[in-house]
Parts: C-alpha cells; sequence; structure tokens
C-alpha cells in the first residue's frame, strides 16, 4: 500500500510538472538567440557592418555548411546538433517555437522525457544531414529546430491523430479554427511536399529539411509504438494557435 502510494505521488509529481523537455528546449532557443547577433541585443556583437559581419560567422560557426559538412573535420559533423538551436530572426524562433509548444508538449507526455529528448535530437540531426546530402555543392547556411519540429509533428500524426488544434489558414481569412490533427498535419506536409520539389539549394526555407524530419518520425511513432494503443480521445486535445 505504502509503495503503491509513493509511486502514485511520483507520477502526480512528474504530471505537475508538465513538459519539461519541451519547455527547456523552448528556453534554451530563445537564450541562445537573444545573445546571438541576429536579436541585435547583445552589445557584443557591434551594430552595422560589424554586426553583420559578426551574424556570418557565428552561423557559419554552429550552422551547416553543405559543401562542408561531408569532410573529416570533427567539429562539422556537430553542426547538426548545434544547428538546432540557432535561428535567423525573430520570425524564425517564434514560428518553430510556436509548433514545438503547441505539438512537443503532448508527443513528450506519451513519448516520455528522456526518450522525447533522443528523439529531439537525432531527427532533427537526420533531417539537417538529409538536406546537406541533397545539396552537397550549396554554400549556403543551415539554421534552425524546424527539422526537429518537423519530426515531432509527424510522430504526432500517428500518436495523436485525433486531437483538435487551433488553426488559422489563409484562404479562410485566418480566422481560429478548430482541426483533427490529422487533417491540419497531412495539409502542412503537402505544402512542405509541394514546396520542397519547387525550391532549389539557395537563400530561403529548406524544405526538403522538414519533409524528411516529418517522415522519419511518423516512421519512428509507427515502429516504436504500432503495438501499443494511440490516444484516440479527441477532448483532450492540446490547445494552442499553429499556422500551417
Amino acid at each position: 500500500m505504502l509503495c503503491h502510494m509513493i509511486v502514485r505521488w511520483q507520477a502526480l509529481r512528474g504530471a505537475a510538472r508538465g513538459p519539461v523537455v519541451t519547455r527547456t528546449l523552448i528556453a534554451g532557443c530563445a537564450l541562445v538567440f537573444v545573445l546571438g547577433p541576429a536579436s541585435g541585443l547583445n552589445p557584443v556583437h557591434g551594430t552595422g557592418e560589424q554586426l553583420l559581419a559578426a551574424g556570418t560567422d557565428y552561423f557559419r560557426r554552429w550552422g551547416v555548411v553543405p559543401d562542408e559538412l561531408f569532410t573529416d573535420t570533427p567539429r562539422a559533423w556537430l553542426t547538426p546538433l548545434t544547428a538546432l538551436f540557432v535561428h535567423g530572426s525573430w520570425l524564425h524562433l517564434l514560428g518553430n517555437m510556436l509548433f514545438l509548444h503547441v505539438f512537443g508538449a503532448m508527443a513528450e507526455e506519451r513519448m516520455g522525457r528522456p526518450a522525447f529528448l533522443v528523439f529531439y535530437l537525432c531527427t532533427g540531426y537526420v533531417a539537417l544531414a538529409a538536406y546537406a546530402a541533397a545539396n552537397t555543392g550549396s554554400s549556403q547556411t543551415l539554421v534552425g529546430a524546424s527539422g526537429a519540429i518537423s519530426a515531432v509533428l509527424g510522430a504526432f500524426l500517428y500518436l495523436l491523430p485525433r486531437s483538435r488544434v487551433t488553426s488559422l489558414f489563409p484562404f479562410l481569412f485566418f480566422l481560429p479554427l478548430r482541426f483533427p490533427a490529422w487533417l491540419v498535419l497531412l495539409f502542412w506536409f503537402a505544402l512542405q511536399w509541394v514546396a520542397a520539389h519547387r525550391a532549389g539549394s539557395g537563400p530561403g526555407v529548406a524544405y526538403l529539411a522538414h519533409v524528411v524530419g516529418f517522415s522519419v518520425g511518423f516512421l519512428y511513432a509507427w515502429a516504436r509504438y504500432r503495438r501499443t494503443t494511440r490516444v484516440r480521445r479527441p477532448a483532450t486535445a492540446t490547445e494552442g494557435d499553429s499556422q500551417p
């Protein structure tokens, strides 16, 4: 009886702490961005041309450079991890963190904290490395957590397909409407697929990393959890606004 009470107390205590990993990842990305040159808030990086030069050096140091990744330099092989915490602008950061906040919490709860953290880092690494492999001749720096977050979306689609999310669709005049997660995520994935086939290797959004991340995340969830019961209750929906 006492052991049962202790286990139950520990479970309730863990639930009360909430999505610790998701919140830590968001806080880490925000802190790295504020301290970096892209935020414009850290006087260490200077102003004007000095700030621009500092930004270029910063992104090349911590981001993925496709034509340098597949070399014998150990530092280059670490950049798909460091790049997950680097963002190029406030809009880039806020957009990624919004998606992570909305979908990461429930995915973390379903997977468990340690497993979710390993999943996030590994799938993010694979997504960025895959983009680099497809664009080995490119010298454009790739940064951002979108590859890992796309994997979270893919896993969410398998694990919680009937959860409902509040979404803003441009062609519906940005009205906040609630849809099943499977509809929102499949629509988002279709947009990324089309954009990936139209995009080049120059500056812009790395849609291919999104497609790879989403696919790897979904396949991992299918392989890992296909013998367990998926969550089908629409009442326990994830809350928040997302822009597919």
